[in-house]
């Protein structure tokens, strides 16, 4: 299948699955803990029920590793090419009343995004990208392409609301002169780097690989990049889907968050979003 065919068929998939978890906020619901105390609905059930059934319609053959598929003990046999799925990212805030979560669904290919959509239900915002063709934003019914920008002057910087801490403020210090930041929940916080509104976006401690490929795609798309602890580009296909930190811009090189992660963050926190 065409890549950008794939694109638009997993942007109806999400905005499907948004559509369940607002009906779901309307009448509302329970929340309960999983084994990793992080909390889980029936709204992520519910959006990844129906996202497995429109991948196995739209690409037939691909692995979908999502994340309360992996809660519960099923990960299919995959190789180099295979979906990676958050249905419902920012849980925490979910569960607060906020707004800002989303729904992930990113493509993977040799170990690196190649295409991925971001949907937030609440604002109607949808942003979709293939590696090499492009990104946009959709809301309103209308579609505009996005595009990262050069580094402004000061730095803007968007960081999570759940998870900011102390080596995060030092390493802004260090790599973006101090500049302050926006706290944004969820996979969001790419899609704003990608629509050249900031400039960078590091994360200091643990994530799930299904955090973070739908909005690295995005960005790869709008001419970001998103580096690992080494400075190298993050790959994925690491043990247990485990991103141990990441720095993400929208295109230049940060310095590497490897220094901090080791005096800050030790790798032990248990990733619970982005």
């Amino acid at each position: 299948m065409h890549e950008l065919r794939l694109l638009d068929e997993i942007a109806v998939a999400a905005r499907e699955a948004g559509e369940a978890i607002v009906e779901i906020v309307r009448r509302g619901f329970e929340v309960e803990a999983k084994p990793d105390r992080s909390p889980v609905t029936e709204a992520d059930r519910a959006a990844e029920l129906i996202i497995l059934a429109a991948l196995a319609r739209a690409a037939p053959g691909v692995p979908v590793i999502a994340e309360e598929e992996v809660a519960a003990g099923r990960i299919p046999a995959h190789g180099d090419t295979y979906f990676l799925v958050d249905p419902l990212d920012g849980t925490k805030e979910f569960v607060r009343g906020g707004d800002d979560y989303t729904v992930n669904i990113g493509l993977i290919v040799g170990g690196s995004p190649r295409l991925g959509v971001v949907f937030a239900p609440a604002s109607d915002a949808l942003h979709g990208g293939v590696a090499g063709h492009g990104a946009w934003v959709e809301a309103g019914g209308r579609r505009r392409a996005i595009a990262t920008r050069e580094p402004g002057e000061p730095l803007v910087a968007v960081a999570s609301k759940s998870h900011f801490n102390q080596a995060t403020a030092e390493y802004l210090e260090h790599a973006a002169n101090g500049c302050g930041h926006v706290a944004i929940g969820s996979s969001l916080k790419f899609c704003i780097v990608a629509e050249g509104r900031a400039d960078i976006y590091p994360r200091l401690s643990p994530t799930s690989e299904w955090d973070t490929a739908a909005g690295h795609a995005v960005l790869l798309a709008a001419g970001g990049r998103v580096d690992g602890p080494d400075a190298a580009p993050l790959r994925y296909g690491k043990r247990a889907f485990i991103n141990r930190g990441f720095v993400a811009t929208g295109g230049w090189l940060a310095p590497a968050i490897g220094p901090w992660l080791e005096e800050f963050a030790g790798g032990g926190d248990i990733p619970q979003g982005v």
